[in-house]
């Protein structure tokens, strides 16, 4: 009788229905679930492609004869595909979540930069990114939020939370200055583990 009684009072509803709306909220904000879900990427290394060799293969001579050409024309050499130069290396320290891995800053043969995260395994989150940082990494809670606290530079949304994969560094990107890297939970405001780079 009195559970009826209660479900019939206003208030009762209203906070049935407050109770509702911030479930949705917090479902929404942390996304739950996606502490046990995997995102994995296996992205190959960068490099130039192979290409033909740069001397064109001569054109018939002029015998003065109607004669066709005994074979066709063999296929031009090719120069091997180089590989990027490392500019430098780091390995990952766990902050909010457990965290390893490795990044390398690779340049490429035509002189574009490429940051590399290799062997990833960390949790899947919502919004998490790749930043540069010119902050240190510090290892334990420490290192939890002070990657933001100066310059950085976003790379790109995280393409997976285990495996590799290559992230574009603009032309103009200070690389000097940006010696961290960070997997960033935008929404949040922390970093779930982050490598410097020497």
């Amino acid at each position: 009788m009195r559970v009826k009684r209660l479900l019939r009072h206003p208030v009762t509803w209203g906070v049935l229905a407050f109770g509702a709306v911030a479930l949705g909220v917090a479902l929404y904000l942390f996304q739950p679930w996606r502490l046990f879900t995997t995102v994995e990427v296996n992205e190959a290394l960068p490099a130039v492609a192979a290409s033909p060799a740069s001397p064109a293969s001569p054109g018939p001579e002029a015998t003065g004869t109607t004669e066709p050409a005994a074979s066709a024309t063999p296929a031009a050499p090719t120069t091997p595909a180089r590989e990027p130069k490392v500019l430098a290396t780091g390995t990952f320290v766990s902050h909010e979540h457990e965290t390893e891995g490795r990044a390398r800053m690779l340049e490429l043969p035509d002189g574009s930069r490429v940051l590399r995260i290799e062997n990833l395994d960390t949790s899947d989150g919502p919004d998490l990114r790749v930043w540069l940082s010119d902050q240190p990494v510090k290892e334990g809670r420490a290192g939890w939020f002070n990657l933001d606290d100066g310059e950085h530079l976003e790379l790109g949304e995280l393409k997976g939370n285990r495996g590799n994969a290559n992230y574009a560094v603009p032309a103009g990107a200070d690389l000097d200055s940006l010696r961290s890297v960070t997997i960033w939970c935008k929404r949040f405001g922390v970093s779930f583990g982050a490598a410097t780079l020497t």
